[in-house]
Parts: structure tokens; C-alpha cells; sequence
């Protein structure tokens, strides 16, 4: 398996190791664009792979705060409590710059940046630019994709 994320499109592609397109899905990256460095709020370019998944069989809509389920169920209401919350739900598909000097290591490092492809409210807009950083699926999108890649999946961003 590998992953091919492209910005312009905002989509996922999903290919087999032999090059066959498996599946397609819309995302959200970046509100801010693409980037590499820290603080940066973009998402970083280049080949990554999954260096972790987080979450296997937790609920839909499970609320993750550093990679840790909260205990919550996002909602509508809990929604409104917290509101300009970045929510990170359902599973997380931790990413790992392969590209020394460009998202690994140093102040470019993909993983310390604690990027992720990883689960958004119904409520967020897929298709466009959003995310402060990550690559935001539906939740359902992403329980498909989690089932699908083991760890160390290659993973490629590119602009186009």
C-alpha cells in the first residue's frame, strides 16, 4: 500500500504496491498551506510514512488531546462548550518525515510537529483548505483508510 495526498485537489489516493488506485477521499488540509517548519501551522510536503495508529477500535466521534483518548464523544453540544477546539477524533495515523533536512529532523521534523491524518466533526468541510496543520478526513473515511494501511505505509504530500 501507499498514500498519495494531494494539496490542490484536497484528496487522499489510496494505491496498491503494484500501483492500482484502491480508493479516493476527500480531506482538508492546511488552512495556512503547505510548509515544513515548526510553528508553521501548514502541511509539511514530501514522503512521509505512518510511524504510528492510534485508536483502533475506539467509537467514532472518540475525542483524542495528545494522542490519548479523552474519554469524550464529540458532539454538537460538547461542540459549542468548547468552541475554536482543534478536534482530533476517531483514530490517528501518525506521520514521519523521511526527507532529512526538509520534514525530518530539526526544526522541519514532521513527527515532533505531531502531524496526523486523523478524524474531524461532521461539521468540517472536506475538499478545502481548513486544519492547522494535519490532514483531516470523516470520520468514516478514516475508519476505511486505518483498516486498510499498517504501519509504515509510505505516504507522499505534494501540492499538485
Amino acid at each position: 500500500m501507499r498514500i498519495h495526498i494531494s494539496v490542490a485537489q484536497q484528496q487522499l489516493s489510496l494505491y496498491t504496491d503494484d500501483g492500482n488506485l484502491l480508493r479516493r477521499y476527500p480531506v482538508s488540509t492546511a488552512k495556512a498551506g503547505v510548509g515544513e517548519c515548526c510553528g508553521s501551522f501548514q502541511t509539511p510536503r514530501g514522503r512521509h510514512l505512518i510511524r504510528a495508529k492510534i485508536g483502533a477500535g475506539a467509537p467514532a466521534n472518540t475525542v483524542f488531546v495528545r494522542r490519548r483518548p479523552t474519554g469524550e464523544i464529540w458532539s454538537p453540544e460538547l461542540a459549542a462548550a468548547f468552541p475554536g477546539r482543534d478536534w482530533i477524533l476517531t483514530r490517528i495515523l501518525w506521520l514521519s518525515g523521511c526527507e532529512a533536512g526538509f520534514n525530518r529532523l530539526g526544526q522541519v521534523d514532521t513527527m515532533r510537529r505531531f502531524v496526523y491524518i486523523h478524524g474531524a466533526p461532521d461539521t468540517a468541510q472536506m475538499g478545502v483548505p481548513g486544519s492547522h496543520g494535519c490532514v483531516r478526513m470523516s470520520n468514516a473515511d478514516l475508519i476505511d483508510l486505518f483498516d486498510r494501511v499498517p504501519c509504515y505505509t509510505p505516504v507522499e504530500i505534494c501540492e499538485n
